[in-house]
């Protein structure tokens, strides 16, 4: 009766908050000891699992980086193919434009690794109807001829090329005159008389004369008009309009035959 006397009045005491001090004192050692033992295993916690978190991420970090370079890879690829397709949408609206001739579309997969030649090589040769003496075009003007080929390819010699001569008109006057490429690359129009006004921008086109070159392919502009007092010809430098170092794409003109040109047996690209 006594025991249950004393655990009411504990009771009593421990609701009515008398006991609440007494009780602090007690427990705070356990308290203490509680997070003492709680921050020494937190502390291992991350000591074990941290080394694990950060190979985890940098093997994450690689997979990533992979991801990105596998899409960096398609990017360009995708960039290249919708170029592509606006230079084959060129020449086949150029192809449409000159209803007059037809052609065999081929693609650059070469140039002449010799600086004082002014060569490229496609993909089109004696197989596909190609012959020498062809002439080459893109959607924007005069590339060249071809010069030599096999069966599956041929060389095509650019108008840059020092060997070459055009027969060539300037737009402005109809004047007759000679277009040679050069060493440099250069592009040159000569034999203009010296009573014709040439004058800057004028656009140059090719010439029926000689029988190399169809009539009214588009060359150049003229740049700059070179004229000195005694002489019988003026002369001039011309921007051609085809970037000839970024050549991906031509066309040849297949049925148009040069003057003095037999069907020859495919020779050898050297």
């Amino acid at each position: 009766m006594a025991t249950s006397l004393v655990v009411v009045g504990l009771l009593v005491l421990a609701f009515g908050g008398h006991l609440t001090p007494l009780f602090s004192i007690g427990l705070n050692p356990f308290i203490s000891a509680q997070r003492w033992i709680s921050t020494r295993y937190m502390a291992v916690y991350d000591f074990v699992t941290t080394p694990r978190d950060v190979a985890s991420l940098r093997a994450r970090n690689f997979e990533l980086e992979n991801e990105v370079s596998l899409l960096q890879t398609q990017i360009i690829e995708l960039q290249q193919q919708i170029s592509e397709t606006r230079i084959l949408y060129a020449l086949l609206d150029f192809a449409r434009a000159n209803p007059e001739h037809t052609y065999v579309a081929a693609s650059v997969i070469g140039r002449d690794p010799s600086p004082f030649m002014q060569y490229i090589l496609i993909d089109k040769g004696s197989s596909d109807g190609i012959l020498r003496g062809m002439p080459v075009v893109t959607q924007q003007g005069l590339v060249g001829r071809v010069d030599a080929m096999t069966a599956n390819a041929a060389r095509v010699m650019l108008i840059t090329d020092v060997s070459s001569t055009v027969n060539i008109r300037l737009q402005t006057t109809q004047t007759e005159a000679i277009l040679r490429g050069s060493q440099t690359s250069d592009l040159s129009v000569e034999n203009i008389p010296q009573d014709v006004s040439v004058v800057e921008g004028d656009l140059v086109l090719t010439s029926s004369l000689g029988g190399t070159y169809p009539a009214n392919i588009f060359v150049g502009q003229i740049q700059v008009i070179h004229k000195a007092e005694g002489q019988l010809f003026q002369s001039a430098s011309i921007q051609p309009v085809v970037s000839f170092d970024a050549l991906q794409s031509v066309l040849i003109i297949t049925n148009f035959h040069p003057v003095g040109t037999q069907p020859l047996i495919p020779t050898a690209i050297p």
